[in-house]
């Protein structure tokens, strides 16, 4: 029976005592965190969208505590190993990979198709009135999208969950420490050797690597996490005192360097840390989710996560929006007006994403439980192409849909139609990549 049938209050008492909780909260801090990032960091203003940490230095080094994506990514780890083997279990030697990849990219492809269909068809519809060339208006096209490669990537994680986990099983640590040294090789590269183009690799390496960790932490082998934060931290710091690496955990417009786009051996190390420091206060919040009270509230917006991600750039687009609709004067950013405003915009904001998730919450429900085994093959093709076309999307946005502008996506120009193609199309094989037979698919 899917989530909708359900209230908070059922699926939290039905909660067995096996599962471990502070995943799930470490999986909604985690996105809640870069909600309220993103939300703080719009620098709206008449002549367009600026980034309030590069019009305020200072505040990039905050960065360090709020640039939490990599949590996610450990987390999900954790999670696809854990349902890799439990439905392997169950198959009893059958093939299981696409059944796997359905399973695991059914809550995560759907919401973010009807979000990108709704909103191409609002970007056609203003580029064809003639209103898609205003500094906000195209700022605004171009925005909405850039958290989608957030997604692109984990799809990735996703797909490469089998044959990571056979490493893992096979060599431990040293299938972190892999990447790890991939990554760190990739830089020098990029950096000392001015190798073009193999900086993209880390778009891979680096989150693989922290993926892995999800790995370790699913089979306890994460028994020293004060010392993998230590590690990390001296990691970061040394490498930002020293190397080529920028201070700001996320992408500054106009920097020559960015440890996001593509993400940098400086990256890893911050994960790293993050994921030492995470695990430190597992105990205690542990204690605290055995609590009622406090874990309604999680279960609750772990059906929602997704949803709220993928709409809370528009939500915040429509609060100044609502601004300029009715005469209100956007004060300059990081002035003491704009940072008076601030409360309220995230109040606005807040409520907004809440309306948009009740209007579209429901293409995140999970599915009935079952799920067919079918071609591997295809299901890996269309992951693929959904990953290409989401990451293509992230890079051009929707501005340009009729002049066919264009991004470069691993040294290849790709054009918003093209990319939009590319995800319909493989989410349409991840979907029909199943057989006739089925197995049961639980979790």
């Amino acid at each position: 029976m899917g989530y909708a049938a359900h209230t908070a209050k059922d699926l939290a008492e039905a909660t067995p005592g096996s599962r471990d909780r502070y995943v799930d909260l470490l999986r909604v801090a985690s996105l809640g965190t870069v909600l309220l990032g993103h939300w703080l960091m719009a620098a709206v203003s008449s002549d367009g969208i600026g980034n309030l940490l590069a019009l305020v230095p200072a505040l990039q080094v905050l960065t360090w505590g709020l640039q939490i994506m990599p949590v996610f990514f450990f987390v999900g780890g954790f999670s696809h190993a854990l349902s890799y083997r439990s439905l392997a279990r169950r198959a009893e030697g059958r093939p299981v990979y696409a059944a796997f990849l359905r399973a695991r990219l059914r809550r995560l492809l759907r919401p973010t198709i009807v979000f990108v269909l709704v909103w191409t068809a609002g970007a056609l519809a203003v580029q064809l009135a003639g209103a898609g060339e205003g500094k906000l208006t195209g700022a605004a096209l171009r925005l909405v999208t850039q958290p989608l490669w957030f997604i692109g990537i984990y799809l990735a994680a996703v797909a490469f969950t089998p044959p990571l986990l056979t490493l893992h099983r096979r060599w431990g640590w040293g299938a972190f420490a892999a990447p790890a040294a991939a990554a760190a090789a990739v830089d020098v590269l990029r950096f000392a050797l001015g190798v073009p183009y193999v900086e993209f690799l880390n778009f891979a390496f680096v989150w693989l690597a922290v993926h892995q960790l999800g790995f370790l932490r699913a089979d306890g082998r994460i028994t020293r996490p004060a010392l993998l934060a230590a590690a990390g931290l001296a990691g970061a710091v040394l490498l930002v005192a020293c190397g080529p690496y920028p201070l700001s955990m996320v992408g500054m417009p106009g920097e020559k360097v960015s440890n996001m786009a593509p993400p940098t051996l400086a990256l890893l190390a911050h994960g790293t840390w993050l994921v030492g420091a995470v695990e430190l206060l597992r105990g205690p919040a542990a204690a605290l989710l055995a609590r009622p009270r406090v874990w309604r509230p999680v279960v609750a917006a772990n059906g929602i996560a997704m949803t709220a991600f993928l709409w809370h750039l528009t939500a915040m687009l429509a609060v100044y929006a609502a601004q300029l609709g009715l005469g209100l004067r956007l004060p300059e950013p990081a002035t003491a007006a704009w940072w008076a405003q601030v409360p309220v915009r995230l109040l606005a904001a807040t409520a907004l994403t809440g309306v948009l998730v009740a209007v579209f919450r429901r293409f995140e429900a999970p599915g009935r439980g079952r799920a067919e085994p079918g071609s591997g093959p295809r299901a890996a093709l269309g992951t693929t192409l959904c990953l290409l076309g989401i990451l293509g999307l992230s890079m051009t946005g929707l501005g340009g849909l009729l002049e066919g502008h264009s991004a470069t996506l691993i040294a290849l120009p790709v054009t918003a139609p093209a990319a939009i193609g590319m995800a319909l199309g493989g989410w349409l094989l991840v979907e029909r990549s199943a057989s006739a037979r089925r197995v049961r698919l639980r979790g």
